[in-house]
């Protein structure tokens, strides 16, 4: 028999409303020993072994990788395989993390007790509280649901959802205890967008500086730099950057000044120019620019040299935004 839309939307709706239940039931009953276990990891000298069967496996699979991208060695075992000679990865100085929906599955019981031989301290995330895994872990995490939304109640769904966001509790609240930062975790993405963001600076972007003018140059010169250099003529004494001049300004002076090519650029020019260092993030001089309006910035080291500009184009061509 096949569902009218409204049956299947008020299905789905009857899932996300199940698991979100069951996430929130679970983080109400969170306790003391959620803190021993993200203690139990932060101080492991060793890597963190996740494993799990089935779906179990899977979470457990995404956990280790969750863990891995923000600073904490992690790799899953297979429970199975660990039994034919991949317990070889488990070293005296790891902590393992287990996931099981009952505690029970004799698919684990052979790596638990292997885990338990090496003296691996294991932290359970479990359905059953009180199962055999839940019993011999040095912390067992309370993954229990009151039903799946499969509506059979047979098919882990939100068992498998309450597992995920415990894992990633323990994965966020571990970041936090040890002062993960986001540029830690732009080093592990270098080939995502927030990697871009975070790693590229200034300097990467910046084009030489051009022409520069001297305070006591014209207008006319300034007209010839603004269309040379992309819309700023920049200023300087001894190359330490004295002033700016934008086609903004080239334009509202004309309009009040017929004689406005003589003038002197000093005369003209903003003092108070807004700049970037070449070690600035290249998203901190986009939103620079964004803030004050502009579309470029002289680029100038610690003692005010110039070094370069930076374009928001070629901000924004980079990635940086």
């Amino acid at each position: 028999m096949r569902l009218d839309d409204s049956a299947l939307i008020g299905a789905g709706r009857r899932v996300l409303q199940l698991e979100a239940a069951a996430v929130s039931e679970t983080g109400r009953r969170l306790g003391s020993e959620f803190a021993r276990a993200v203690r139990l990891l932060a101080e492991a000298k060793g890597r963190v072994i996740v494993s799990g069967v089935g779906k179990s496996g899977l979470i457990a699979r995404k956990l280790a990788s969750t863990l891995t991208s923000t600073g904490t060695a992690a790799s899953y075992l297979h429970p199975v395989d660990s039994l034919h000679g991949d317990l070889g990865i488990v070293g005296p100085d790891d902590v393992a993390i287990v996931l099981s929906k009952s505690g029970e599955s004799q698919d684990l019981f052979g790596l638990v007790g292997s885990l338990q031989r090496l003296n691996v301290p294991i932290i359970a995330i479990v359905g059953g509280m009180d199962s055999l895994l839940a019993r011999v872990a040095a912390v067992a995490l309370d993954g229990t649901v009151a039903e799946e939304a499969c509506p059979h109640d047979l098919a882990p769904t939100a068992s498998t959802t309450v597992a995920l966001a415990l894992g990633d509790a323990l994965a966020v609240a571990l970041l936090e205890e040890r002062g993960f930062t986001r540029e830690q975790f732009a080093e592990r993405h270098p080939g995502g967008s927030l990697g871009r963001r975070l790693l590229l600076r200034v300097q990467d972007v910046m084009l030489p500086a051009g022409r520069v003018l001297k305070p006591d140059a014209t207008m006319r010169d300034a007209v010839v730099s603004l269309a040379h250099d992309r819309g700023l003529a920049m200023v300087a004494e001894n190359g330490h950057l004295s002033g700016v001049l934008t086609t903004g300004d080239l334009t509202r002076l004309a309009e009040r000044d017929p004689r406005f090519l003589e003038r002197p650029v000093s005369e003209v020019m903003t003092r108070s120019a807004k700049t970037a260092a070449p070690g600035d993030l290249a998203a901190a001089a986009v939103g620079a620019m964004q803030q004050y309006k502009i579309i470029v910035l002289p680029v100038v080291d610690e003692q005010g040299a110039i070094v370069g500009v930076v374009h928001l184009h070629d901000l924004m061509r980079a990635g940086a935004v």
